[in-house]
């Protein structure tokens, strides 16, 4: 009998495939947050494979906080098309205009916190009982905490103190009515990993990910790109460097590295050389050493 070998590229997209049938088996409705991030890309991507030839019975849920690059939005609508997917989008802006949120004032304001109204309240107005995000446990402290299955309570809260064994990945889905799940099918990939996969599957990014010429400006340890909804204030210097980004988000708040990457095998191998987390340009991270986890606890992805 021929013995087969997986590679662990292999056994990280089986679990994660895994992941996405048992979160198809055990919730009513359940959905998919897509940022436009590589993240996220790739778990869409997976989750297209996951039940192929059907259509994936997720609907992708973009909470656009309106200070988005103009690159992810292009790319999302594309994206969304080529895998034939559902699109929701709930907006942050809306949640401003209706009083849901207030929006942050002075230099370092960044709508990045608002997004947890936004999505708390398209995950209520969409009565999704399940929302599957691309966190994966070596991005951040507070990730690493995570469960497969990650539990919320009627609030959208989390409660890290307070969660259910996966043994045997065996996953237990039971909630009570106005509780909800995060699931998490990259949670043992690592930086390194999605970008490997990428490059396997010849996924289509955003071209922010690659070298490019931007306008930027050094705020409190992030290289921030000028745009139409940030400027460099009177003290601060703006020059064009080569630069990319390694994580995609909310424009204020998410800083670029200066890079001569402009392809998938430099994109990996200036990656293996790195000593700064690719969250360690996210300038939303520096507001408190628990920025992260207190965001999550209320409700944040």
């Amino acid at each position: 009998m021929p013995t087969y070998h997986l590679s662990h590229l292999d056994q990280l997209e089986a679990e994660a495939i895994f992941v996405l049938r048992e979160t198809a088996a055990q919730f009513q409705n359940p959905a998919l947050l897509f940022s436009g991030g590589k993240d996220s890309i790739v778990m869409a991507w997976l989750a297209r494979k996951a039940f192929w030839p059907a259509r994936m019975p997720f609907p992708l849920v973009h909470i656009d906080t309106g200070h988005n690059f103009d690159e992810t939005m292009t790319y999302r609508d594309e994206f969304v098309e080529m895998i034939r997917a559902t699109l929701v989008v709930g907006s942050v802006q809306e949640s401003i205009d209706t009083g849901r949120v207030v929006e942050e004032k002075g230099p370092n304001a960044s709508r990045n916190q608002l997004q947890t109204i936004t999505l708390l309240d398209t995950i209520e107005q969409n009565q999704y009982d399940a929302c599957l995000g691309g966190g994966r446990r070596d991005e951040e402290k507070a990730r690493a905490k995570e469960r497969f299955f990650s539990h919320r309570d009627d609030f959208g809260q989390w409660d890290p103190k307070n969660q259910r064994p996966e043994l045997w990945n065996l996953f237990n889905g039971r909630k009570l009515p106005g509780e909800h799940f995060r699931i998490f099918p990259l949670s043992n990939f690592t930086e390194m990993d999605i970008w490997m996969y990428i490059q396997r599957e010849n996924i289509p990014l955003p071209s922010i990910y690659f070298s490019h010429e931007r306008e930027v400006f050094q705020r409190n340890g992030s290289l921030l790109a000028v745009t139409r909804f940030l400027k460099a204030q009177n003290h601060e210097t703006t020059s064009r460097r080569i630069v990319r980004f390694r994580t995609i988000g909310d424009a204020t708040c998410t800083g670029a590295v200066e890079s001569l990457a402009s392809n998938l095998d430099e994109v990996i191998a200036e990656v293996a050389a790195a000593r700064q987390t690719e969250r360690g340009t996210r300038s939303d991270d520096k507001r408190s050493e628990t920025a992260m986890e207190d965001r999550k606890k209320e409700g944040y992805f």
